[in-house]
């Protein structure tokens, strides 16, 4: 790169090593990551954390970490558990 060339914003600022993908564990259960391209984490699904990348650099700090269970539905798992209630109600009024 020369002087004022700077790369497309958001291209390679993310990017991670692939070597560095291969011997990153997650600190807290130590098992392999998964690289999330599109949201620019790495996610451990025993642990249920998604490390943010930035910059190209792993951020491996559990208090840094996004919970994967903050991606629920609340709307949609309502639903279901109105769902279950009512069968149960239903199976219970048949016998």
């Amino acid at each position: 790169m020369h002087g004022t060339d700077k790369p497309a914003a958001g291209a390679a600022e993310r990017e991670v090593d692939p070597k560095l993908l291969e011997i990153l564990v997650c600190p807290v259960t130590k098992a392999p990551l998964t690289y999330d391209r599109e949201r620019s984490e790495l996610v451990s699904e025993q642990a249920r954390l998604a490390y943010p990348i930035r910059d190209g650099v792993p951020i491996m700090l559990p208090d840094e970490a996004r919970h994967l269970d903050d991606d629920r539905d609340p709307v949609a798992e309502g639903a279901a558990a109105i769902k279950i209630v009512s069968d149960q109600s239903a199976e219970a009024s048949r016998e």
